[in-house]
């Protein structure tokens, strides 16, 4: 399942960690997402009546092939006492364990971070949580909750109409910042030998994301105000940084920063009366000017088809985007170009071309080198690692221990 060479183009930065994962759906599985392409050995425990929720979600089980790439599959009803037993064993091999269920869970079976760094004190353990410690701490929470309570849903939607963002931003968001906190923790355990808990959260993430907004509160003195209130020119503080219609019903956004764009756009289209106006010569006055100028804009752009403005404006180097469905990044040409869309196998044979870590490095690359795994189907494989006779692990499946 290789997608590229790792011998050709260098080791994986995190081959030799060890990682348990304790996750689900989303933010769990984002976490060690990232570890495991970088080359940990993540194995995902997950109870035998089901697994992983994602496993049986809307959408043919889809969201579970992108999110558990690369990983193995333990399947162990940890609220048995032989459950247990086993994961405190695996515990003592593993750099790293991740989890991110609902408050107090795994304390309450015992195999919280203090109990288990008794038997393994390197151990780096990650919680993906609602919120950080504090007076919120027991409730659980989600992606949408952590939006709305976090301002990002204020922001996002018109006034009076809160909206969530159309992906598991904080899901993700809060998972990537964990494993920053994760990676840290490791080069710090290289000198002090010590592991530590790290604790990522929702609401934070969200409150974080918006913190350019609540400086701005701040430093104006004024509340907030959803963008599609404020106006996305104004927001931003440009003259042209809009959408534009384009006469095969798509739109084009174009984002004119600087006066170097604006002689640019005006010259490639023809709009030198524009250009020569001296109400438009500074994006100040051009701001200024919206009222009447984007309408004569808007005139001229609805006259291409938007690969036409498309490719004017590329020529021009006046900053665009046409605005897509994820459906069409599929066959997006940079991203196969480039080959940051990796051949994912999926329910029923089909294959989907699934987005790598949105970096590069120049020392190795990102591939598949498991698809998705199957419910246990690494449970004798990993139970054997971990030092069990093939009889002890029989009996752990036929007690209905494993899967």
């Amino acid at each position: 399942m290789n997608s590229v060479s790792n011998s050709a183009q260098g080791e994986l930065p995190l081959k030799g960690i060890r990682v348990l994962e304790l996750g689900h759906i989303v933010a769990g599985p984002t976490a060690s997402l990232i570890l495991a392409d970088l080359g940990a050995d993540v194995i995902k425990v997950e109870r035998p009546d089901g697994g992983d929720q994602a496993r049986s979600m809307p959408g043919a089980a889809s969201g579970f092939y992108f999110f558990n790439r690369n990983k193995r599959s333990l399947a162990i009803d940890l609220k048995t006492d032989q459950g247990k037993e086993v994961f405190r064993k695996l515990v003592k091999s593993v750099d790293v364990c991740l989890d991110n269920y609902a408050p107090g869970a795994l304390d309450r079976l015992g195999l919280g971070y203090p109990e288990l760094a008794k038997i393994n004190p390197r151990l780096i353990y990650l919680a993906v949580k609602g919120f950080l410690p504090g007076p919120y701490e027991h409730r659980p929470s989600l992606d949408e909750l952590a939006q709305m309570m976090g301002g990002l849903a204020f922001m996002t939607g018109p006034s009076g109409r809160p909206l969530r963002a159309g992906a598991s931003v904080i899901d993700i968001g809060a998972a990537s910042y964990g494993i920053i906190g994760v990676l840290a923790a490791l080069h710090v355990r290289d000198t002090t030998g010590r592991g530590q808990m790290i604790t990522s959260g929702l609401f934070e993430t969200s409150v974080f994301w918006v913190g350019q907004w609540m400086a701005h509160a701040v430093a104006t003195g004024k509340p907030s105000f959803p963008m599609a209130e404020i106006g996305q020119s104004v927001r931003m503080g440009w003259g042209i940084f809009h959408l534009f219609d384009t006469s095969d019903k798509q739109q084009v956004f174009i984002g004119v920063t600087s006066n170097a764009h604006w002689e640019r756009l005006c010259r490639e289209f023809g709009m030198l009366d524009l250009l020569a106006d001296e109400r438009l010569d500074t994006n100040t006055k051009r701001v200024a000017s919206q009222e009447w100028m984007l309408p004569l804009v808007r005139k001229v752009a609805i006259h291409f088809t938007s690969a036409q403005l498309q490719e004017k404006l590329e020529k021009a180097s006046v900053p665009y985007a046409p605005v897509q469905r994820p459906d069409q990044l599929l066959e997006d040409p940079h991203l196969l170009a480039t080959g940051q869309l990796l051949p994912t196998p999926m329910q029923n044979g089909k294959i989907g071309n699934l987005p790598k870590l949105p970096f590069n490095s120049s020392d190795y690359e990102f591939g598949i080198r498991r698809p998705a795994p199957g419910l246990g189907e690494h449970t004798r494989e990993v139970l054997g690692e971990a030092g069990f006779s093939a009889t002890e692990i029989e009996a752990l499946i036929t007690g209905n221990v494993a899967k």
